[in-house]
């Protein structure tokens, strides 16, 4: 038999900031959806969104697709409302949706609050083009006005990481600590992340952090194949 999927649900849509807005940009992405479509799936509140309007269009028009989800959360999403999803592995995505933190004019961006970065820059990187799902309040003259930057690395790693942050420029690294229980947040997979705050973020920054020993991925997203939705 089948189980009840009334746990894997339940998003507080009434707590949603800008919901109007994001609404109207979620149903944008939904109407871009075709018969056989492979799509990465981001995660955030658009997305969120998004995903619920491309399973009423799913079942209305009796349309088939695949999702690459970016994160658990999305994963169970997709199960609950009975979207069939595969990993990249299996297939390569035609196109991917996602949401950002921060987007500056030259379409850089700050991305990972959701510590999901890691698996999000691989469908990104996978895909012809991933449209980014964004609000008004996510646009910024200077990025990482806003936001640190958020940096996954391996846990025995961190001292050593947070070092060479600050000889890239960070002025200040910390442990992301979790919400809802003692210590810190720990990515899906396994690691820890660390938030360096920039005062200035230039081209080669994602790259150089990168090169560091130790870490598995950043939160910057620079000059990548994206197209904004807004």
């Amino acid at each position: 038999m089948d189980w009840n999927k009334d746990l894997l649900s339940k998003i507080d849509f009434e707590n949603i900031n800008n919901k109007e807005e994001k609404q109207r940009i979620a149903d944008v992405i939904a109407n871009k959806i075709k018969d056989g479509d492979v799509i990465g799936f981001g995660s955030g509140s658009t997305s969120y969104l998004a995903i619920y309007a491309i399973a009423e269009k799913m079942k209305n028009e009796n349309i088939k697709i695949t999702a690459i989800p970016t994160s658990h959360e999305v994963e169970l999403l997709c199960h609950s409302l009975e979207i069939p999803t595969t990993n990249l592995l299996e297939k390569k995505p035609d196109w991917s949706f996602d949401g950002a933190d921060e987007v500056n004019n030259s379409l850089w961006m700050i991305k990972g609050r959701g510590g999901a970065m890691f698996r999000e820059k691989l469908n990104i990187a996978n895909s012809k083009v991933t449209y980014i799902l964004v609000d008004n309040t996510k646009f910024v003259e200077k990025l990482g006005s806003k936001y640190a930057v958020p940096v996954e690395c391996y846990i025995n790693s961190i001292n050593y990481v947070k070092e060479k942050l600050k000889l890239l420029g960070a002025d200040e690294v910390f442990l992301r600590k979790a919400i809802s229980k003692d210590g810190p947040v720990i990515t899906e997979n396994g690691n820890v992340i660390l938030e360096a705050k920039f005062e200035e973020i230039n081209e080669e920054l994602e790259k150089n952090i990168k090169l560091i020993t130790g870490v598995i991925e950043s939160g910057l997203f620079i000059g990548y194949n994206v197209e904004i939705i807004k």
